[in-house]
């Protein structure tokens, strides 16, 4: 049972990570370019650009998938950064792709093998292809929202430098977000951007808010979305804030500090402690079977 349950991970790996690389990998870059400057010029470039079996898989998956669902999807993507080489759809479009090769993977699990374990592996198979982008998007925007957190507490300090040294808090935000080279600096810029478009400073800083799981950058927009309200001094609000991330960030480094004894541990148990005692009581065992041998 082992060897057909190695036979189908290692088909059904490689099948998924090559449709994975072919769906997320921004080939069109230049074709979406090109459709984006002519249109309105071509009769019908929806049609046009719905095109091929990728515009077929986006297709269905729109079909297929509730609006809840896409909105979900779209929500990851936000939190992910929004990456060029994987839109909305073609994110819909890699789902069916996966599923339909773990289903093909399936069918052939279930005609080589009918054994139990090699059924309900098969028949995960669909459901685990269908499921991988949302998994991958979900760690990869773990990992942003992560280094938003350790960006802010040094982006709230240059905030505050910039605005004591006389510049305004659009204008200090513009320039720590051109200076800065991290995931809270592209935020920070999308939300410039979004109020050079015509939306309020509120409804910007609040779209900050929504595309961020970080529980101090919402605490950070709402104090500056507050002193906006009420005239507060922005000078004092980003003074109490900075201090107050770098308190956080001293407290988080003390968390994980505490955590590190109970991470070794299993380290310890298991590798370390086992090799210890085969090096410490090894000689005397053998010596004590030797002599108990001799006895005899």
């Amino acid at each position: 049972m082992t060897v057909p349950l190695l036979a189908a991970a290692l088909v059904a790996l490689p099948v998924a990570a090559l449709l994975w690389s072919v769906l997320s990998t921004d080939r069109g870059e230049m074709r979406a370019v090109q459709a984006n400057l002519s249109r309105g010029l071509a009769a019908d470039p929806a049609a046009a650009q719905k095109a091929g079996l990728s515009g077929a898989l986006e297709a269905l998956g729109r079909r297929i998938t509730p609006a809840s669902y896409i909105r979900r999807l779209d929500s990851l993507l936000a939190r992910a950064g929004r990456p060029s080489s994987l839109p909305l759809g073609r994110l819909l479009a890699a789902k069916p792709a996966l599923a339909g090769a773990g289903l093909a993977v399936s069918v052939l699990m279930l005609s080589g093998s009918p054994q139990p374990m090699i059924r309900l592996v098969a028949v995960f198979l669909p459901v685990f292809g269908y499921a991988v982008p949302d998994l991958l998007l979900y760690s990869r925007g773990l990992e942003r929202q992560t280094a938003i957190q350790r960006e802010l507490p040094n982006t709230l300090d240059q905030l505050l430098i910039s605005v004591e040294a006389g510049l305004g808090f659009e204008a200090a935000v513009s320039r720590a977000a051109a200076t800065g080279r991290g995931p809270f600096a592209q935020e920070l810029s999308r939300t410039l951007q979004d109020m050079q478009v015509g939306r309020t400073r509120r409804a910007a800083y609040l779209g900050l808010a929504e595309r961020s799981t970080v529980p101090e950058v919402r605490s950070f927009v709402q104090a500056v979305v507050q002193a906006d309200a009420y005239g507060i001094a922005i000078s004092q609000v980003l003074r109490v804030q900075a201090k107050a991330m770098r308190v956080k960030r001293r407290q988080r480094a003390e968390q994980q500090a505490m955590k590190l004894p109970v991470k070794v541990l299993f380290p310890l148990l298991f590798f370390i402690f086992p090799v210890l005692f085969i090096a410490i009581l090894g000689p005397a065992v053998i010596n004590a079977i030797a002599t108990f041998q001799g006895s005899h």
